[in-house]
């Protein structure tokens, strides 16, 4: 720990009581969808996390078990396949009841090669699992909110990269950028149905994808001090906004991007 860095504490549990509450988090077995899911399952949420990897899938339900709370469950599926996101949402819906959230956490980083040597195959590969897989996860969870008449929420994780030059972070950049304007749409469109769309833009968090650049000196020298509290987030930070985003104390709020980045982007 750096001398003046401003070390992070597990807080309170939150005052919002999502019991009864049915969300879903893609990506939700690790770093920040999984931060996500202990916010929402603390919060009384029962939650439905989703990733590809069984054996992370299955860790991460236990892990949250042991929250208190709401209850989680595990649902394999690569969301930039279509099919199998149709057939989650629906067992999602089936198994736990209407969906009231969906957080979009699911992601992949970009390869790091030079714009110049970046291929297209590469570009997709992080656009099909970013974009379009956000795109279906909000398509399936906003039909269903339609179709059950709730008061829904969807939210996407973004990042300061939808709005920050990444140097060799062109697709991952593209990705984001292209969910801000996505989630923007939704919310005009769907706000008659009585569904919020808000994007959350992290910045720098200690995360097993972000792990890499972090614990490298040139991430201390140049990021580190650009950071008011002079370390990188925690996943659990972001459980807060997710759990106000969720709940209906946000009925009014849509449309709209929240930047938690410790101060980063001002500083």
């Amino acid at each position: 720990m750096a001398n003046d860095e401003v070390p992070f504490r597990v807080g309170d549990a939150p005052v919002i009581d999502l019991a009864g509450h049915v969300s879903v988090v893609t990506g939700g077995n690790s770093g920040i969808g999984l931060g996500i899911a202990r916010g929402l399952v603390r919060a009384g949420a029962d939650v439905a996390v989703v990733g590809r990897d069984e054996e992370r899938n299955t860790t991460a339900v236990a892990e949250l078990a042991a929250v208190g709370g709401g209850t989680a469950w595990a649902y394999h599926c690569d969301v930039s396949d279509e099919a199998e996101v149709v057939r989650t949402m629906a067992q999602t819906r089936y198994d736990l009841g209407p969906i009231r959230s969906l957080f979009a956490s699911a992601g992949v980083p970009s390869s790091g090669s030079a714009f110049v040597d970046l291929t297209l195959d590469d570009f997709r590969r992080v656009l099909a699992v970013n974009l379009e897989g956000a795109f279906l996860c909000f398509r399936e969870a906003a039909r269903h909110m339609v179709h059950d008449e709730v008061s829904g929420s969807l939210v996407a994780i973004a990042s300061l990269s939808a709005v920050h030059g990444q140097s060799r972070g062109q697709s991952y950049s593209a990705s984001k950028g292209g969910l801000v304007a996505m989630v923007r749409a939704c919310a005009v469109e769907l706000a008659r149905d009585g569904i919020r769309a808000n994007v959350i833009l992290p910045g720098a968090f200690d995360t097993p994808m972000a792990a890499p650049f972090q614990r490298t000196e040139a991430w201390d020298a140049k990021i580190r001090p650009r950071i008011p509290q002079r370390r990188p987030g925690h996943a659990d930070e972001v459980a807060g906004a997710a759990v106000y985003l969720a709940s209906q104390a946000s009925a009014y709020h849509t449309g709209d991007t929240l930047v938690i980045d410790g101060g980063y982007s001002v500083y």
